[in-house]
């Protein structure tokens, strides 16, 4: 099946990394998962127990073919994304609006900015001056630090490449920029502890 962005442009899915012997066995029980697959199972966890409703949003696709091979199935072969996407995740938590992208590397010692763009940039702006809550969750996935970054702080970096500055956050920069997130069970990612400090905050300056 062939996806193209609104420009036209066919869309690519980054080649996945065969694991080695070592890196399979340490996928087991529940190692290894992507930073999407924890973050889906923590947010089905909020709403399970009643604490949040917060979900990954869908993508809006254009179906241009389609074939059916049998009556019964149909098999989609080419489709376009109708929009650029804004940012991964957003809902509702104790009253306020909570919209977040979520993004990974492979890199030990820096974060890419190329990972995001500016559109996103201008709709987490968007959102927090209407008081909602915005920032990225990021993880570091050969070691499995996993941080979050508030918005305001995203867009200090975002701003110092758009000058000309460099192309990525050092480990450093995100360490002292953001808030870490163990990894646990049940959530796996309990990023709610950190929102409720940035809501205090938010509060505080008003």
């Amino acid at each position: 099946m062939e996806f193209h962005y609104p420009n036209g442009k066919p869309f690519r899915k980054p080649a996945e990394k065969k694991l080695s012997g070592k890196e399979k066995s340490y996928s087991h029980g529940k190692r290894g998962m992507t930073l999407e697959e924890d973050l889906n199972e923590t947010n089905d966890y909020y709403v399970a127990s009643g604490q949040a409703v917060i979900h990954k949003k869908p993508v809006p696709v254009q179906i241009v073919t389609v074939d059916y091979p049998k009556r019964s199935a149909a098999v989609i072969k080419e489709a376009y994304f109708k929009q650029a996407s804004t940012t991964d995740y957003n809902g509702v938590y104790n009253g306020y609006y909570i919209d977040f992208e979520a993004k990974e590397t492979r890199n030990k010692t820096s974060f890419p900015l190329q990972n995001f763009h500016q559109h996103q940039l201008d709709h987490m702006e968007q959102v927090t001056k209407q008081k909602g809550i915005a920032f990225v969750i990021i993880r570091f996935s050969s070691t499995e630090d996993i941080y979050l970054m508030p918005y305001k702080q995203l867009r200090i970096f975002w701003n110092r490449m758009q000058k000309g500055g460099r192309k990525s956050m050092t480990k450093e920069e995100v360490e002292e920029n953001s808030y870490a997130i163990p990894l646990g069970l049940h959530p796996r990612i309990d990023y709610l502890k950190i929102i409720d400090h940035l809501i205090k905050s938010n509060d505080e300056q008003d």
